[in-house]
């Protein structure tokens, strides 16, 4: 009973604490609201990379645009206005009004390139080491998931209750109070009350101006809610804090009874892509082993099942003890949704993703693949732990990933153009399995050099099916939620959500171009348009854009040529390189009916690695280029 008196005590303090704080944290951060981010467009933007930076797909942009007719025709100097959930963000130093967007970094990246290129002065170098871990003029590791803060604003009740959508709109050189007054047609008097003491014509910096809804028309003011602010928590009721007490007892009297019944719990499985069998070892169903938390985003339960007969379940303990309690120096990666670790468990190299508890859909779909798919190009799944974290753990591939040999250069020697077409063939050949033989069909979603892992003969496997997804045979395309990577989505699923097996296809024509220059699937480039990926970089084209403008040319070999990985010397074909090219100009065309199955390009490989054969892309491409 002393011990219960305690924690409620404990707990009535952390209440008062609690309060306290909003009380205080109200006055200088407070509101939530819709926000416009206003994206200057550069050269080689386009609504894939303007969708994939803020988290958010072609439709949710579309109603706030109206301005623009053809999204397939926007051009340099443009401006679209992206939503965003706009709230408050705890800083290292104060809060403010912001949205936080997650950004996994490419090859070269800097925290200035990001902030003006990819985020079009959206953010700045400032905030992204405040909100990240890496130093202002640090080059980053590919694959690293950064926050990118953006500040807004809900409006100013001092100002006018007749706006409360609001654009947060970076300032170019050029521009002036009048002329910004004058493109969004409201009088100066009012920018400058909503922003005192900027100066408009200083080229630099945010300013935050009112905005039209989708019906374009202005959005008033919310009115002040009732809830905790200010003064209101000093006249909080006596009923109010025995409610408070009583909520607390029930809390504890709860946890007291569950503790052990679910100790090892962590979530009731469930997907309603396609229900199949759901066993653990000897009969054991997931669901019990996994327990009854439910999945984020509030997962239904009536479909649960993932086969894990084959792959082991490992404890926390036992996997913490192999990395050394997930040591820096066991570490060997980082993504989205994780860290990746080596290890060497009951007397076998493996990987081990360690996963955020709140990526509980991501472990799931992953597992659910892998427990499904068996292939010698796709990556085998050893085992996992759902005891104090989501973990799954891979066979260990010990020659790191394609991108890495194509643009780290750290004491690796270049792959030779043999080496690049195996690879491109067993890529091709993992994808080919997942598209063509298993039911459901499984969409990678996320092919890219990255995700191609080289063991020590240099033989590939496609690897992390965290955003795969299942597609019932003749379904067709469907339309889902936007993931993926900048410059791998394909024009329909990045403008409009349309999924199918082609989208993969696309991302790996994309692999092909990375494979024949060694380039990123964005590339970076200054003012004098030579290539860089320097920090000094202003603008960036899409690779698969660079590409077209050199395979139309009615004779493209010469410039072909140039857009091959110097580090090849003179040491390829050029005929070998033509038709690489020709064949990733199949998988990137724009019209998803007309790119060839996996099948027609692992038939394709096959035939230009053999050297017999009439080389065969796909009888809806046409007469190809010649070289």
């Amino acid at each position: 009973m002393m011990k219960l008196n305690s924690i409620l005590l404990s707990y009535f303090l952390f209440m008062i604490t609690f309060l306290h704080n909003t009380e205080v944290d109200s006055k200088k951060c407070h509101g939530e609201c819709t926000a416009l981010a206003s994206y200057y467009l550069w050269d080689g933007a386009n609504l894939t990379l303007i969708a994939s930076a803020f988290n958010t797909n072609y439709s949710n942009i579309v109603g706030y645009n109206p301005q623009i007719y053809d999204y397939n025709d926007i051009k340099i100097g443009d401006r679209v206005n992206v939503p965003f959930k706009c709230g408050c963000i705890r800083g290292s130093n104060s809060d403010f009004l912001g949205h936080q967007f997650n950004f996994t970094t490419k090859t070269g990246n800097t925290y200035k390139a990001i902030a003006n290129i990819v985020y079009s002065r959206l953010t700045s170098v400032e905030m992204l080491v405040e909100f990240n871990d890496f130093n202002a003029n640090q080059r980053i590791a590919i694959n690293e998931s950064l926050n990118v803060p953006v500040m807004c604003t809900c409006g100013r009740r001092r100002v006018s209750k007749d706006y409360g959508l609001f654009i947060t709109y970076p300032l170019r050189l050029g521009e002036s109070l009048s002329s910004v007054a004058k493109g969004v047609e409201l009088p100066e008097k009012l920018l400058m009350d909503y922003n005192p003491g900027v100066d408009f014509s200083s080229g630099s910096g945010l300013v935050f101006i009112p905005g039209k809804d989708q019906t374009r028309n202005y959005h008033p003011l919310k009115s002040r809610s009732s809830g905790i602010r200010g003064k209101v928590v000093a006249g909080l009721s006596v009923a109010g804090v025995i409610q408070t007490l009583a909520l607390a007892a029930c809390f504890y009297i709860c946890i007291y009874r569950r503790k052990k019944s679910t100790e090892r719990s962590f979530i009731q499985t469930s997907y309603n892509d396609h229900p199949m069998e759901n066993k653990i070892g000897s009969g054991i169903t997931l669901e019990k082993k996994l327990g009854s938390v439910p999945f984020e985003g509030g997962i239904s339960t009536k479909h649960t099942g993932i086969t894990v007969e084959k792959s082991l379940e490992f404890s926390y303990n036992e996997l913490a003890q192999a990395t050394g309690n997930f040591s820096l120096a066991k570490k060997i990666g980082q993504g989205g949704f994780g860290s990746v670790y080596y290890a060497e468990l009951r007397g076998e190299k493996v990987a081990i993703k360690k996963m955020n508890m709140q990526a509980s859909k991501v472990f799931l779909a992953e597992l659910k693949v892998l427990t499904n798919v068996h292939h010698l190009n796709l990556v085998r799944l050893v085992g996992y732990a759902v005891d104090g974290s989501l973990s799954i753990v891979y066979e260990f591939i010990e020659n790191g990933n394609l991108s890495q040999h194509l643009r780290d250069f750290s004491g690796r020697e270049p792959l030779s153009w043999s080496s690049r077409m195996k690879i491109a063939l067993d890529s091709a050949r993992g994808l080919e399995y997942i598209h063509e033989h298993t039911n459901p069909t499984y969409i990678h979603r996320d092919i890219k050099s990255a995700n191609i892992l080289l063991d020590g003969n240099l033989r590939a496997k496609v690897a992390d099916f965290g955003l795969t997804k299942l597609v019932e045979v003749g379904t067709g395309s469907l339309r889902t939620q936007l993931v993926g990577t900048f410059g791998y989505m394909s024009p329909e699923y990045s403008e409009r959500g349309v999924l199918s097996t082609k989208i993969d296809v696309y991302a790996f024509g994309v692999v092909l171009y990375e494979l024949i220059s060694a380039r990123e699937a964005v590339v970076e480039y200054s003012e004098d348009s030579t290539i860089a990926f320097d920090e000094d970089s202003t603008r960036a084209i899409a690779l698969v854009a660079m590409f077209e403008e050199v395979m139309n040319q009615p004779n493209p070999s010469t410039d072909l040529q140039k857009m091959v990985d110097p580090r090849l010397g003179e040491d390829y074909p050029i005929t070998s390189v033509c038709k690489i090219a020709q064949l990733a100009k199949a998988c990137t065309l724009k019209n998803p009916v007309l790119r060839p199955s996996m099948r027609s390009v692992v038939v394709a490989l096959m035939t230009l690695i053999s050297g017999t054969g009439d080389w065969f892309i796909s009888s809806s491409v046409g007469t190809p280029t010649s070289c």
